[in-house]
C-alpha cells in the first residue's frame, strides 16, 4: 500500500479533477458516464485519494437510496495506483460512511466483481433475495409474457 496517499472526503473543488479520473473509465465501459454536473453532486456523499499535494489518483461515493440500501458508485482509482490498496481504502470508508449513516445494506455494481469479493461483498446477503436488473431499451414491455 502507498503511504503517500491520503483518503479524504471530496470537495467541490475535486469536481474536475474527479471529472478527468473517471472518463477513461467511461470510455473504457467501465463506469457509467457522468458530466460534471453529476460528479458534483456525487462529492458531498464522496471521497478522493490525493497523491502528493493535489493529484486525485482515486474517487468513490455513496448514494443512500433509504436506510435499508445505498449503492457505491463511481469506484475509480487511477491505472498506476492500481494493486496498491488505495480502492479498498475508499470502499472502506464508503462502508464506514454508511454505517455511520445506519445504512442496512450497501451494494456496488461493478465490472470488477474479483475485486469487490476481495472487500467482502458478495452476490447476496445470505438468506436474502436476489436483485435481477432490466436495461428498459432492451425489451418491449407489450412482449412480455403474462
Amino acid at each position: 500500500m502507498n503511504d503517500s496517499i491520503e483518503i479524504r472526503p471530496a470537495t467541490e473543488a475535486d469536481t474536475e479533477s474527479i471529472y478527468q479520473l473517471c472518463v477513461p473509465f467511461v470510455d473504457s465501459g467501465q463506469l457509467l458516464k457522468r458530466n460534471p454536473e453529476e460528479i458534483r453532486m456525487l462529492v458531498s456523499n464522496g471521497f478522493v485519494a490525493i497523491r502528493g499535494e493535489t493529484e486525485t489518483v482515486g474517487f468513490a461515493a455513496v448514494e443512500i437510496y433509504s436506510r435499508k440500501l445505498a449503492e457505491i458508485l463511481c469506484l475509480a482509482v487511477s491505472p498506476d495506483c492500481q494493486g496498491q490498496g488505495v480502492g479498498k481504502r475508499l470502499v472502506r470508508q464508503c462502508i464506514r460512511f454508511a454505517n455511520h449513516h445506519d445504512v442496512v445494506e450497501l451494494m456496488a455494481i461493478s465490472s470488477s466483481d474479483h475485486f469487490l469479493k476481495n472487500c467482502g461483498f458478495d452476490y447476496t446477503l445470505p438468506d436474502q433475495k436476489r436483485a435481477l436488473f432490466i436495461n428498459p431499451d432492451t425489451i418491449d414491455s407489450t412482449e412480455m409474457s403474462e
